[in-house]
């Protein structure tokens, strides 16, 4: 094994999945994080109630799961990706907006608003379910394959809900 590819963690050299579980955590903070900005938006700039109060349950949902997460990266003796520290290679590919996405969201505000965030949480959060299934293929640890399991639930309803806001649903 080339030691580049060896795991910075004991736990992580001790488990064949567990560099999986690392990555999950480490990927799903900061997309978690962006989520949780994506929702703080919603209530001075959304003109549905309904946006309003989707973003609001997303908001309850996953600002605990961050806390689990980043406690688990800690245990683990790995760090925890800092606040507005993202990996840029993961725009677009687990549903990461970009800076200009972000930007473009900020400055909108009612129906454009509405618009705009159901269909750019919708792609978030297609995302974080393609992670949280790459989690319980690869993954070992019993807690982030259970997290995972409980994404792909929530996050599947919440998109057939942003679809039907949508009229595409």
């Amino acid at each position: 094994m080339a030691a580049c590819h060896v795991p910075s963690s004991r736990r992580a050299a001790a488990l064949p999945g567990a560099v999986a579980d690392v990555a999950f955590a480490k990927g799903m903070i900061p997309h978690h994080r962006q989520a949780v900005e994506m929702a703080d938006l919603a209530s001075s700039r959304a003109q549905s109630t309904q946006v309003k109060t989707l973003a609001g349950e997303i908001k309850k949902a996953q600002a605990p799961e961050i806390k689990t997460l980043s406690g688990w990266l800690t245990s683990w003796g790995e760090e925890v990706p800092a606040e507005g520290v993202m990996d840029h290679s993961m725009h677009g590919m687990d549903g990461m907006m970009t800076g200009e996405d972000m930007d473009s969201l900020k400055k909108s505000s009612g129906k454009a608003f509405d618009t705009a965030f159901l269909e750019m949480m919708i792609k978030h959060h297609e995302g974080a379910v393609d992670m949280a299934k790459t989690e319980k293929a690869d993954g070992s640890f019993p807690d982030a394959k259970k997290m995972a399991d409980a994404i792909i639930t929530s996050q599947t309803a919440e998109i057939s809900r942003m679809n039907s806001l949508l009229g595409t649903g």
